[in-house]
């Protein structure tokens, strides 16, 4: 059957997207639909007074005399001081300055960001003392990529919202209180063999934690230590019980597969060893240096994810219906007493990816998702062992936790526990099972029921509310300790800054429980090693706190014979049921499980596809959204989002609904770590708390007594999905379609004629110019960038990066409601094609420093300007506010920052800021600069050594994040350089270039390698 006939109800946006003609690719079902409303927005660059959004108090009947006041006030913020006044502060000197250190010179060390456990390799730039800046370490096993989670934790070192100082019933304590109520209590455990001691922790692969609670657990035999965490791979953990008959840890390697197939797995950007994964698997993609082969990518998968915007072929499936995908493909490749009963698009699917996978039998990869139940990760293991792909693209090792536990028995046993009164002292280190545990658990009951109660945290959350005693938990960059990299690389986590406030690490708080009161978390971490590295100790940890690993400590294969498939797997591995309707929880992709909330640079990061911020919302699909009758009408905007009514055993929420094109039907896809109550000034009481909806039997995916509905009332969103939009209304066909702002293509066509890409895309030539470019030549530097569209996952690390490097204000939701976001680096979403299985593509929009730029035409005071290096420089002394610039630039990358959006007020947010970078308040006009502050860094040092700047020796903020290397930035005039030979290759194009603009970014087109099996369309709908 056609799309059409599956789903007649979406004729009138079909119908709209013939109409279109030019329009191939869209950014949002209102600009597919072509609403009044989106064509209202789109032409209101700056709100009128009339506009429904404009600021209530520019309504007064006044009119010409109130309006005349805000432009005297305008003027006098904007051209009379230029910015505001800055408050005073004050600079006080080293007292003696530590040996070899170089006053404005910034240095980096390496250390590494554990989360779930699992440590990721950075360095982090400081100057003078404290870190300012993030960046990955490219020895690391994570290859040098950042996430957006480590780019924005400079950020949480310096939240104003952490706790200060230990607590005691709400009230200021001392560490040496807490150490004096310990003692008698762990006496009167020690009379007991710890009956009534219970310790819970996050994930963790430190040796030196295990070792200090196996050495406790030990001398307390009695006691216990329960593990739990929100997300991460519990599921997976359980599915290689299920397939070996133990817990194991699976790295896989992309770099050696031709043929991926992914059930559910949004493996280029979650889980331990994304960044590393994304790398090796994009560098399959790189048609660059006469490269003319590519991997192949089949996704099957619950929701839009961004694995899945970069697949060949996509199949949108509900959670539950990827266990018997899974079963047919093993069923295809010979895996005996499988059956997945599939029909139609998902049968033909599943052979030709079987078909696929069989012809390249020890070069391909089946990878399952984290929310997958066990038995899709054990269906996934057992096709890898079919294949033979054990011991090529798939290595088994033992597991990273020292102790491996299921997390939710883990927590459901301590629940119980507690309901009995056998738990006379809880120590909560670092998880928040009062906002997290699966609801039906009513953790927070249970906690009340025990005797003692100490909570260790970053914040005074949820769970320290709930306890007697709370200690403040150093931050990554404050303390010691160490944790394993997604392979058993083990990272020493070295801190780059004292202690801010009275903070202790969880080292320091076990060891108190052992009666180890003189020993610091250096002294415990040292001890560890020392043991461990041996003899010329000092030599070694020295080596591994500057590369930031300890050399050989990668976990070594398991042999064959020790990974073999269990003859039971299959009767352990139940089928899943069928539902007609399910509940998905994911996490968020920003602020996680939510242990992020009051982060906000990542709060007003957009979120993938959406582009939503400053929230979480339900996704479903246009069918499911028209089922319901919640399908938008004519003068819909996505912002005032209608509600849904979700409904799981007897908890309901209703929560704003988000159509996305994509989704599979009968499906809805909610995302956690919204909800929060005491998350911090930032994040407390943004979004919904779907953790209600959250179950200990369905912790990831709801199929029974699950029910939804249209619910009454709407809810403002703040999506910039909308803002920014290159306008191509009023243009004939022709010229619509010699745009080309995405370029695409096969890679069977992209062989055949490389320059078939740019057919009927017009580009200016040279001489088509007011100035003659001979008389105005780039003779020495001439800075570019290049950005490949084949290696970008939209993951926004680079957004963050940006954001961190150039004192980048957040301005809060409403403002973004107003189309006011500040960020100078976006990720434009583009769909093509069909609504039910659209393909996705990502492009990063910043400034493109045309060398004929028309912002700088225009502006009255010059304060837009080119240098002799061809980057469009922006003179904030100069600009009065005019934003004609704004109004000129065809990218729609400059912001004005009409408010004083940054917290000038907290102490500890002035620490967070790079003082290379100058710092606006209000009044100028902000855009991406090309980091002239590492520009300029970099050439005087090569002036000092009598030198040119070598090829990389510069690196832009967004290039140094990105975890798959898509964006290359370096002179254009050096023909080694890699930007120089990027712009020579043949996908090679620039945005809007029919403008005679010449930006001197450009972008390498997308190419997708599709499988003739199913046909020349990327993405199968699977109805």
């Amino acid at each position: 059957m056609s799309h059409r006939e599956h789903h007649p109800e979406l004729e009138p946006i079909r119908e709209k997207l013939k109409e279109a003609k030019g329009r191939e690719f869209w950014r949002s079902l209102e600009e597919l639909a072509d609403t009044e409303r989106f064509k209202e927005f789109l032409h209101r660059e700056f709100p009128s007074l009339n506009a429904p959004d404009a600021d209530p108090s520019w309504l007064d009947p006044a009119g010409r005399r109130s309006f005349l006041k805000l432009m005297g006030a305008s003027m006098a913020f904007a051209g009379l001081t230029a910015c505001t006044v800055q408050p005073t502060e004050l600079a006080v000197p080293y007292v003696q300055n530590p040996d070899g250190y170089i006053p404005g010179k910034t240095y980096f060390f390496a250390t590494a960001m554990p989360l779930h456990g699992v440590a990721e390799g950075l360095l982090v730039e400081s100057h003078e003392g404290r870190p300012t800046k993030i960046e990955g370490n490219p020895e690391h096993p994570s290859r040098g990529g950042t996430s957006v989670l480590s780019q924005a934790s400079i950020l949480n070192l310096y939240d104003p919202d952490r706790s200060e100082s230990v607590l005691y019933k709400g009230e200021t304590a001392r560490w040496g209180d807490l150490l004096d109520a310990l003692r008698g209590v762990m006496d009167a455990q020690r009379a007991k063999r710890g009956a009534g001691l219970r310790i819970l922790t996050e994930a963790t692969t430190s040796p030196t934690v295990s070792a200090q609670l196996k050495a406790l657990l030990a001398d307390l035999p009695e006691a216990k230590w329960h593990q739990y965490e929100p997300g991460g791979p519990n599921e997976a953990r359980l599915g290689s019980k299920l397939a070996f008959g133990q817990m194991l840890n699976t790295v896989y390697k992309f770099d050696a597969a031709d043929v991926v197939l992914s059930l559910d797995a949004d493996f280029l950007v979650e889980g331990a060893g994304n960044l590393r994964y994304a790398r090796d698997f994009m560098s399959r993609r790189r048609l660059t240096d006469g490269k003319t082969e590519m991997n192949r990518l089949y996704v099957a998968e619950s929701t839009v994810t961004r694995t899945g915007a970069k697949a060949d072929h996509r199949l949108p499936l509900k959670a539950s219906e990827v266990d018997g995908f899974a079963r047919a493909v093993a069923a295809e490749v010979g895996v005996a007493g499988m059956s997945g009963g599939l029909s139609g698009e998902a049968e033909k699917f599943a052979k030709a990816v079987a078909k696929d996978l069989s012809a390249h039998k020890g070069k391909c990869i089946v990878v399952a998702g984290q929310h997958q139940p066990a038995a899709v990760h054990a269906l996934a293991h057992v096709i890898n062992a079919a294949l033979g792909n054990v011991g090529q693209t798939v290595v088994h090792t033992a597991s990273l936790e020292p102790v491996p536990v299921d997390h939710v028995a883990s927590i459901s046993e301590l629940t119980a526990a507690l309901n009995t009164g056998k738990v006379e002292l809880l120590v909560v280190i670092g998880a928040n099972p009062v906002y997290s545990a699966p609801h039906d658990l009513k953790f927070g009951d249970a906690l009340q029921k025990a005797g003692l109660r100490i909570h260790m945290g970053t914040h005074h959350d949820e769970t320290g509310e709930h306890c007697h005693w709370h200690i403040p938990e150093a931050h990554y960059l404050e303390d010691w300790s160490d944790a394993c990299a997604y392979d058993g690389t083990i990272t020493i986590i070295q801190p780059l800054i004292k202690p801010l406030y009275e903070s202790k690490s969880p080292h320091e708080l076990i060891a108190a429980l052992a009666g180890q009161t003189t020993k610091t978390s250096h002294d415990l971490v040292r001890d560890t090693w020392k043991a461990r590295l041996g003899a010329d100790f000092e030599t070694k940890w020295k080596k591994s706190l500057h590369d930031g690993f300890v050399e050989g400590t990668a976990l070594p294969p398991l042999p064959l014979d020790q990974v073999a498939i269990k003859s039971d797997w299959a009767a352990n591995a139940k089928p899943a049921a069928k539902a007609e309707r399910e509940i998905v929880f994911r996490l968020d992709p920003h602020i996680h499980d939510g242990r992020y909330a009051n982060n906000g640079w990542l709060q007003e990061t957009p979120k993938p596809f959406s582009k939503v911020t400053w929230d979480n919302y339900a996704v479903i699909s246009p069918r499911t959204a028209q089922d319901l009758g919640l399908m938008p009408d004519k003068e819909w905007h996505a912002r005032d989002a209608k509600l849904i009514n979700l409904k799981h055993g007897s908890e309901e929420l209703a929560v704003p609904v988000w159509v996305q094109p994509g989704q599979p039907d009968g499906s809805v896809t909610v995302y956690l770590g919204y909800g929060r109550k005491r998350a911090g000034s930032v994040g407390s009481g943004l979004g919904f708390d779907t953790y209600r909806l959250r179950t200990s039997a369905a912790p990831w995916i709801a199929t029974t007594g699950v029910s939804f509905a249209a619910a009454p009332g709407e809810y403002t969103l703040a999506t910039t999905q909308e803002h920014f939009n290159i306008d191509t209304s009023g243009l004939e066909e022709g010229d619509l379609q010699a745009r080309h702002i995405v370029r695409t293509t096969v890679l069977e066509e992209y062989k055949k004629d490389p320059l078939a890409l740019h057919h009927g895309a017009h580009k200016p030539g040279k001489e088509l110019t007011i100035f003659n470019p001979e008389q105005f030549p780039y003779n020495g530097y001439a800075w570019g960038m290049a950005i490949d569209m084949n290696a970008c996952i939209g993951c926004n690390a680079c957004v963050v990066a940006c954001q961190s490097e150039n004192n980048i204000a957040v301005v809060g939701k409403d403002v973004v409601v107003r189309g006011r976001i500040m960020q100078w680096l976006r990720i434009d979403t583009y769909f093509k094609g069909d609504t039910v299985n659209p393909e996705i593509y990502f492009q990063p929009m910043m400034c493109q420093h045309c060398e004929q730029a028309p912002c700088e035409v225009v502006c009255p005071v010059n304060a837009t300007v080119h240098d002799a290096e061809g980057l469009n420089v922006q003179v904030y002394n100069r600009c009065v506010g005019t934003r004609y610039c704004s109004n000129n630039c065809p990218y729609k990358v400059r912001r004005f920052n009409y408010m004083l959006y940054g917290d000038w007020d907290s102490p500890s947010l002035k620490n967070v800021r790079n003082p290379d970078v100058t710092v606006r308040s209000r009044g100028v006009m902000e855009k991406c600069t090309f980091c002239v502050q590492r520009i300029m860094q970099g050439k005087i040092e090569a002036e000092k050594q009598n030198r040119k700047v070598q090829d990389g020796e510069i690196q832009t903020a967004c290039q140094t994040a990105c975890p798959t290397e898509a964006i290359i930035f370096g002179d254009t005039n050096d023909p080694n350089a890699r930007v120089h030979k990027l712009k020579n290759e043949a996908r090679n194009y620039e945005v809007l270039a029919d403008l005679n603009t010449r930006p001197r970014t450009s972008y390498l087109a997308e190419i997708r390698n599709p499988n003739p099996g199913l046909g020349a369309a990327k993405h199968e709908s699977h109805g």
